[in-house]
């Protein structure tokens, strides 16, 4: 590690040391090795790249999917008295002119832009003027056609190698399995680079999934001791959105709606509130957080289920930023998964790549049903080995197994001989015996399994019918509108080859992760609790007279090492991580000044 980037590290961002993997990227960056680089959210990425550009006289050029994204790091990097720049549409005219002719000038040096605006021909005419030494792809899984989350303008970023070949180029992004970094690699620098992989784990996240049964009360629960922290909660649909938008608020939740129905102008104020608010709750569809980077959210709970383990993924990187301890809720139903098969069916023509889709969400179907360590079987995904968590619901409330062996086979006997073209709902009226027009009029009340699980209730069948799917005992047919049919497992089974072992089913339980040790609230002595509250507020009021995101004044972690330091000087202040000379003139007086009323 070069002297130069540690003491910019220190004097300009305020921090004492590198974490280790941001060390072996700066050190590529600066070197002119181009990298593509999958670090856990909330690692401190930015960094990595920022650092290099200062270090270097040359252009770096950032691109980033959204225009929020790139007005909270030039409000981040100015606050700590970095000069960048950033050029985008929600820009006047005047405002874009001033920012170009800074870069131009070479009094600006770090250049942010969305895909669209750097590969324009006109500005990828003016950049190759300018001569970049370092090209940085922020979410740069967005390039891959294997990965979830394509978007087709970041398509053209893969002939930037040959627009730019003097220049490195750096690929950033949490989520991407082998095939997609791959994919990646070759895209931006034919990989001619290196690919770093510093880990997928979150440990402070804690990790639950549960079936969906009663959603209000469910989510009232996990809920309940987190009215005073800021959170996600996802929807699949507009509509489903604005219910549980309603719900909460009539709850006395502080919830907003955020989805692709509404005007940009009501999206862009939620946001704005959501960043800069405590206590606030966004419902949302996946139109909201691709960028968003508010390190103190403490939890993300899925009201539907997520499309693959990527996106699972990636949607609750979001929380816990800061490191501090977070949580996390997956509710899932099996009209969910049938909905979630529909889509896949309807994305285009390429079989392949709907295969592909099926079995990535096989993987997160079974993650759903794991009656193991969470966090083992969603590493193992990505192909990294864990041991136990104790941070997860199923370490720390094991799940009772039994063996469903008997009750599988009456199922799959319903299913064979109603010859494996009904779907659920159907299948479990014969079960429990029912008499419907539809039973009736096909004889179906004359099989040897009709009735036969009469014993146990509707909501019982569908967590045994889940269960069954993600074991790849059973599958839906989509192009049969859902049709159950029976896989090689559920064969096997039903010849008495192999036995069912079921997670325990109750269906009346309020699903929720069990509590351990740690806790939601922040790792300081409760003496402190006020300070620390009062430095939150005071830092509020400053983000909204400077129409900055919180954490571009200090970050969570900042403020509280100042309420267990309690500095008193400005040389103490100076010594608080986080803390940078810009910083320490901007706002160290009124900081200290607030931790003297409270002493």
């Amino acid at each position: 590690m070069s002297r130069e980037a540690a003491q910019i590290l220190r004097d300009v961002f305020g921090y004492a040391a590198f974490r280790p993997e941001q060390e072996e990227i700066v050190d590529l960056l600066t070197s002119g090795t181009s990298v593509l680089a999958v670090m856990p959210t909330g690692a401190g990425k930015s960094l990595c790249y920022q650092i290099p550009a200062l270090l270097s006289e040359r252009l770096t050029i950032v691109v980033s999917p959204l225009v929020a994204l790139m007005d909270d790091q030039i409000a981040a990097l100015r606050a700590n008295g970095v000069v960048a720049a950033c050029i985008h549409s929600g820009l006047t005219r005047d405002e874009q002119v001033a920012n170009w002719r800074a870069v131009a000038s070479g009094a600006c040096r770090l250049l942010y832009l969305s895909p669209e605006r750097l590969m324009g021909a006109r500005m990828l005419g003016a950049v190759a003027q300018l001569d970049p030494g370092l090209l940085v792809i922020d979410e740069a899984h967005c390039i891959s056609k294997w990965g979830v989350s394509f978007r087709p303008e970041y398509e053209r970023l893969s002939s930037l190698r040959a627009h730019f070949p003097r220049a490195a180029i750096a690929g950033f992004t949490a989520t991407a399995d082998e095939a997609t970094r791959d994919d990646i690699a070759q895209k931006l620098f034919r990989n001619e680079g290196r690919t770093i992989v510093h880990g997928f784990d979150r440990p402070n996240l804690m990790l639950g999934a549960a079936p969906k049964s009663d959603w209000k009360a469910q989510l009232l629960a996990f809920l309940d001791d987190k009215r005073d922290a800021a959170g996600i909660v996802y929807c699949l649909s507009r509509k489903f959105t604005e219910e549980v938008t309603e719900f909460l608020s009539a709850a006395g939740f502080n919830a907003m709606a955020y989805h692709a129905g509404r005007d940009s102008e009501t999206r862009k104020a939620h946001q704005n509130r959501f960043m800069s608010e405590n206590a606030v709750t966004m419902v949302a569809t996946i139109a909201f957080g691709m960028g968003v980077d508010k390190p103190d959210i403490r939890y993300v709970c899925h009201l539907n289920l997520p499309g693959s383990m990527e996106a699972y993924y990636q949607e609750i990187g979001r929380a816990g930023r800061d490191g501090l301890p977070a949580e996390t809720l997956l509710l899932y139903s099996l009209a969910d998964m049938r909905l979630r098969r529909q889509f896949i069916e309807q994305d285009g023509e390429d079989e392949a790549h709907k295969m592909r889709e099926h079995k990535r969400l096989d993987a997160l179907l079974a993650f759903c049903d794991a009656a193991t360590c969470r966090r083992t079987a969603l590493l193992a995904y990505f192909d990294e080995e864990a041991h136990a968590c104790g941070n997860c619901d199923n370490c720390l409330d094991p799940p009772k197994m039994v063996d469903g062996t008997q009750k599988a086979q009456m199922l799959f006997a319903v299913i064979k001989d109603t010859g494996q073209v009904f779907g659920g709902a159907h299948i479990i009226d014969v079960l429990r015996g029912a008499k419907t027009q539809k039973i009736l009029e096909r004889g179906h009340d004359r099989l040897w399994a009709f009735g036969a699980g009469a014993a146990h209730a509707k909501e019982y069948w569908r967590a045994f019918i889940r269960q069954a799917v993600a074991g790849n005992y059973l599958m839906i047919n989509i192009q049969k509108y859902g049709a159950l049919q029976i896989a090689r497992g559920g064969h096997a089974v039903a010849a008495g080859t192999e036995e069912f072992a079921l997670r325990e089913i109750t269906t009346l339980k309020p699903a929720r992760p069990a509590k351990k040790g740690k806790t939601l609230g922040p790792p300081v002595a409760e003496s402190d609790q006020d300070l620390l509250a009062a430095l939150k507020k005071l830092r509020l009021a400053l983000s909204r007279s400077r129409k900055a995101p919180a954490y571009a004044v200090f970050s969570d972690a900042t403020l509280m090492e100042m309420a267990r330091e309690r500095p008193a000087t400005l040389e103490q202040m100076a010594g608080i991580n986080g803390v940078g000379p810009r910083k320490l003139e901007s706002f160290g007086e009124t900081f200290l000044e607030a931790i003297a009323a409270q002493n």
